[in-house]
């Protein structure tokens, strides 16, 4: 159903070779080249700039590449789809940013509502926010959930909780007999920090600038995506971190180590389920909410 033009000027794409995806293809690089010139004729558009090593898209191109992946896994999806109500049943793909992933209440929300239903499939994905909302306006993932905001009227917005970040410390760490510290004397402490561009570095890094302070004037020893790595870290005293608190309760309750607020500092972010206008299986978000809601509940007594 696809047109197989479409699949050559990806296979060209993600090659930058017209000689590669040739071979890949199993076809000609005269088929190779006729299949993207008639795209190119049929749309009025130039694709690809020929530099001496390298293919650059077009603006044009950029379009045409972001549809032709929309299209390829909407395909894709609706051979899935058909296969799965043959044998009735439910599959979705879930896309997560780090720090719910790292959320224990989550794990246990998805384990509860498997256990409660059946024929169902869930795979997660974890990446950044601005991956997987890319990933959701190509149907790559059904929906997302996220520790921060995605204002777009493709999809829905579901408010599910409000978090806010806080510091970890370990136990033995003289700052964790302190319920509150502030941001000043933090600058003796060594820091290790989510990687820049994640959305916790991003909202503390914010946080310092409100308060005419920069991450440079911060010791930060250690960077990582992990946020296992780092609360591991935190634990064995190498340094502090700044974390989603959310993220560390299952440590607190373990007393694998501390969290203390931070004086001055506000730092309350949103945790939101995102989805399609036309995703099928609301009632899944809705089932999702409500464990979550009593999870919640039963933590907090």
């Amino acid at each position: 159903m696809i047109e197989p033009k479409l699949y050559t000027l990806l296979k060209v794409y993600e090659t930058k070779s017209f000689t590669k995806a040739a071979q890949l293809l199993n076809l000609t690089q005269p088929a190779v080249s006729q299949h993207i010139k008639s795209i190119e004729d049929e749309l009025g558009i130039k694709i690809f700039n020929r530099t001496q090593n390298d293919l650059k898209l077009t603006p044009e191109g950029e379009i045409i590449i972001k549809y032709a992946r929309r299209m390829t896994t909407l395909y894709k999806n609706l051979q899935v789809a058909i296969e799965d109500a043959k044998k009735q049943v439910k599959r979705v793909v879930v896309g997560v940013t780090p720090t719910v992933e790292n959320n224990f209440i989550m794990s246990y929300v998805f384990s509860k509502y498997l256990n409660s239903k059946d024929n169902v499939h869930i795979r997660i994905i974890s990446d950044s926010i601005k991956n997987l909302y890319n990933k959701l306006k190509t149907y790559e993932i059904d929906f997302a959930i996220v520790d921060g905001k995605m204002r777009d009227q493709d999809f829905v917005s579901l408010l599910l909780d409000t978090d806010y970040l806080v510091l970890a410390v370990a136990n033995d760490n003289p700052l964790s007999k302190k319920s509150i510290v502030n941001l000043l004397d933090l600058r003796k402490e060594k820091f290790i920090l989510r990687l820049p561009g994640s959305g916790t570095r991003a909202l503390f890094e914010a946080h310092l600038q409100t308060n005419n302070l920069s991450i440079e004037d911060y010791n930060v020893v250690f960077e990582a995506d992990n946020i296992s790595t780092i609360k591991d870290l935190v634990s064995k005293n190498v340094g502090v971190s700044i974390l989603a608190k959310s993220a560390c309760l299952e440590d607190v309750s373990s007393k694998k180590f501390k969290i203390i607020q931070i004086e001055n500092v506000s730092m309350l972010r949103e945790i939101n389920i995102i989805y399609h206008h036309d995703f099928p299986h609301t009632d899944m978000i809705k089932d999702i909410v409500d464990i979550y809601n009593d999870s919640i509940k039963i933590y907090q007594g």
